[in-house]
């Protein structure tokens, strides 16, 4: 304020904005020249056409077949997996968590080791591990659930370790004024604070666990993605279009199912 009139002084601009611009521009131009474009086939038409055609008609004979696989037992498979993922995940990453969380040792060198073994742990894609557990244990759902377990403790016991740093240090502390010794201070203190975060972090992993177990399926880690890629292989769109249907239905549910009981827990 000059003289009893407000000054409006303009934001500056930065220099460098159109640089960052630039460099973004240029970025994206070598990382298009990469993809080499042989163009499209003749018969990508017709191809097209009858892989749409085929999703809109679905194949609704294959929902049950008593004598064999179908696409209820595939959905039904690739949950179990889903499932047994993610409890394997949820309760082996709980001693990771503890370990990578700051405020739980008193050495900072002890918890940086446990971040660090999680942070190696994230870096294997589940694709990579079912293929791993496919050569050890053979191809199937077995597979499939020890790929998700071990991938899925990197995440969970990541956000595990958030949940723990950020709670109320008042209980522990008042616990430990009493008397109590470190096993009743976690006990008591901090796994009531913990558990809601950790339920509310474990169907949110439960949730991407369903979608990985339809993809490690089409490796022959078991689930609906076998089928889906039998399917595909014979080009029998039909089937694809009612196998695609089934995933989109059960996922949905599943999310809904889980995002009610998350608000619940928050």
């Amino acid at each position: 304020m000059k003289n009893g009139t407000t000054v409006i002084r303009k934001p500056r601009k930065n220099p460098y904005r159109w640089l960052i611009y630039i460099a973004l521009v240029l970025l994206y131009v070598w990382a298009f020249s990469g993809v080499p474009f042989t163009g499209f086939k003749e018969t990508a038409g017709q191809i097209m056409r009858s892989i749409v055609a085929g999703i809109f008609s679905p194949d609704w004979n294959y929902v049950y077949l008593p004598e064999g696989e179908d696409l209820l037992r595939g959905l039904m498979d690739t949950l179990a997996i889903s499932i047994l993922g993610t409890v394997i995940s949820a309760v082996i990453c709980i001693p990771f968590a503890f370990w990578a969380a700051r405020n739980i040792s008193r050495f900072r060198f002890i918890s940086g080791s446990g971040k660090m073994v999680l942070s190696f742990i994230r870096t294997f894609p589940e694709i990579i591990m079912a293929l791993l557990f496919i050569k050890a244990v053979g191809p199937g759902s077995f597979a499939g659930v020890l790929a998700l377990g071990l991938n899925s403790i990197g995440m969970l016991g990541k956000l595990y370790a958030d949940e723990v740093e950020a709670i109320d240090p008042g209980p522990s502390e008042a616990l430990m004024a009493s008397g109590a010794n470190r096993l009743q201070q976690l006990w008591y203190a901090v796994v009531p604070q913990v558990l809601p975060g950790f339920l509310n972090y474990t169907l949110y992993r439960f949730e991407i666990n369903v979608r990985s177990a339809t993809i490690l399926g089409v490796i022959g880690a078991g689930g609906i993605g076998t089928p889906l890629i039998f399917a595909l292989s014979t080009r029998n769109w039909p089937r694809v279009g009612i196998i695609l249907l089934g995933i989109i239905v059960m996922i949905t549910i599943i999310d809904l199912i889980s995002g009610y009981i998350r608000k619940k827990l928050v």
